[in-house]
């Protein structure tokens, strides 16, 4: 017989009727683009807090190249640096792998937040291979905040076909919408990846010894 998981306590205040914004993902390593979506969802939905939950393995990403979890949580702690924006080992306190599992735990612990799912519309294009989408965007409404390169993903992707009866064009009072809800933030575009974040380090790094030094 296993144990039950400890009551996962909340990471900042909650109270009836809070709106919080969910920015899931491996952040490896966090980002200019994370802190963008974040605050344009802040400003723009009215939200309360955005809170990261940074996953210990993304299973749409390979293992390979993937920092410790521990290193990715204290550099995306550092790098918010944001009073409203909460960074989070949640599912690894929820014993969740897939973010429809970690969503559905999350809204039974905390039943009385409005939570958001956020994410750049990059993510929007792939948001069709998740395990159960339909089921979370059956659960939350999901905010969309484009970003150069896939601006044209939520009219193209399969999951925006599939919702787009249930687009919403104003941001007002949108976490009180009733699920399925897709709206997109449009705004200045920030396009830093953490892909190509890992590519210019890379390239330092092959260039460590390679150099003439005086």
């Amino acid at each position: 017989m296993t144990s039950a998981r400890p009551l996962l306590a909340p990471p900042g205040p909650i109270a009836p009727g809070m709106q919080i914004g969910l920015l899931g993902g491996s952040f490896n390593p966090a980002h200019e683009g994370h802190c963008h979506v974040s605050e344009i969802a802040l400003k723009r939905l009215g939200l309360d807090h955005v809170w990261w939950l940074v996953s210990p393995q993304n299973p749409l990403k390979p293992a390979i190249g993937m920092a410790p979890l521990d290193n990715r949580l204290a550099f995306a702690r550092a790098f918010a640096a944001h009073p409203r924006i909460t960074v989070m080992d949640i599912e690894n306190a929820l014993g969740t792998r897939y973010t429809v599992d970690t969503v559905k735990a999350l809204q039974r612990r905390f039943p009385s937040v409005r939570f958001v799912w956020l994410m750049g519309s990059d993510n929007l294009a792939s948001f069709h291979r998740w395990r159960n989408w339909p089921e979370i965007a059956a659960r939350l409404p999901i905010a969309v905040v484009t970003r150069p390169g896939t601006t044209l993903a939520p009219l193209r992707s399969k999951a925006a076909q599939r919702l787009r009866g249930n687009r919403v064009f104003s941001p007002k009072n949108f976490a009180q919408a009733r699920p399925p809800a897709l709206i997109v933030l449009d705004g200045p575009r920030n396009a830093v990846s953490a892909t190509r974040i890992r590519e210019v380090e890379g390239q330092h790094e092959a260039l460590v010894g390679a150099l003439p030094t005086c």
